[in-house]
């Protein structure tokens, strides 16, 4: 399937700020079953392109935009082309419980075991893996455990932009029983992490297809699990709309949380508020990209939740981040 990403990101900020230094991660990866056919990036105000590789692979772009500014945008424009995995088997044999615990597998994957940052165990987590009675799940195979919890997931919480922020913990999504797709790959990854399975986080975009059933919102960034078997290596699991990552998935970065792999992240000097707003189009390529029919404001970025952060020597820093959805 060959698809085109649009994706736009702009910064407003009430009073002209310095200076802005910003990373991105919204090159998609190039892979066996994911062709990278073109990928362009744009600036304004303009500013010179510097690229990296960061420990992950993932291909990093960062900026400085040294002089006073009102507003900063973005975009990003990606052409890729992307295959079907091999279809996994039904079920795997109980020996790949030992498989796990070998000290070449763990060793391999010694980032993708340990708690880190979002993806962490809480009393929440293991009173909602008692409550649905996952931990019986260890009694079957690895595969059919990951594809129970994600199921589990996927019917126990309800899909719901703004009840959740970027900086929320997975405890928030637990109480409230909703979020998206950033909070439920965070529960998954932190479960399958406690079950000794390998997870980590996937960044990227969804060809969302309503009549497929998917409810994940289709004008903004996308994030999924990938989990380790050695008998299967690496694979994709889609807890968000119940379904294995596919050709309509297209990988951006992967990372062991969303902290490894925001879209964007920055830092701005001045004392100006911010605010957010994003447009995301995924779409196949024999349809001509347009403009987005409108850019998605978030909440003020300096002040959701009313976690402003304060400055620091001019600096007001972290602000400049978008939430997955």
């Amino acid at each position: 399937m060959l698809l085109e990403v649009r994706h736009v990101t702009q910064f407003h900020y009430d009073e002209p700020v310095r200076e802005s230094v910003m990373e991105l991660w919204m090159q998609p990866q190039k892979g066996a079953r994911q062709r990278l056919v073109s990928f362009e990036l744009e600036v304004d105000p303009a500013a010179q392109l510097f690229s990296y590789a960061d420990p992950f692979g993932n291909a990093v772009y960062h900026f400085d935009v040294p002089q006073p500014h009102e507003r900063l945008t973005i975009q990003a424009r990606s052409a890729v082309e992307t295959q079907a995995p091999a279809p996994l088997p039904e079920s795997l044999d109980m020996g790949e419980w030992d498989r796990l615990r070998s000290d070449f597998v763990r060793g391999e994957n010694f980032d993708f075991l340990r708690q880190h940052g979002f993806a962490v165990e809480t009393e929440a987590l293991r009173g909602f893996v008692e409550e649905k009675g996952l931990e019986a799940m260890r009694a079957r195979d690895p595969l059919t455990a990951v594809r129970t919890l994600s199921k589990t997931i996927y019917d126990s919480f309800g899909y719901e932009a703004g009840v959740t922020d970027a900086e929320s913990t997975i405890d928030d999504a637990l109480l409230a029983r909703r979020g998206v797709c950033q909070d439920f790959a965070h529960i998954m990854i932190a479960v399958c992490r406690a079950w000794g399975i390998p997870a980590r986080y996937v960044s990227g975009y969804l060809f969302t297809d309503r009549k497929a059933g998917d409810r994940s919102d289709p004008d903004a960034t996308h994030a999924w699990v990938e989990v380790f078997l050695p008998s299967t290596r690496w694979f994709g699991l889609d807890p968000t709309n119940n379904i294995e990552a596919g050709e309509r998935h297209i990988a951006a970065a992967i990372g062991r949380d969303y902290n490894d792999v925001p879209p964007s992240r920055g830092v701005y000097k001045g004392e100006a508020e911010s605010e957010l707003a994003v447009a995301v189009s995924v779409r196949r390529a024999r349809t001509a990209m347009t403009e987005p029919e409108f850019l998605r404001a978030a909440s003020p970025a300096a002040a959701r939740n009313g976690r402003r952060r304060g400055p620091v020597g001019g600096l007001t820093y972290d602000q400049q981040r978008q939430q997955q959805q």
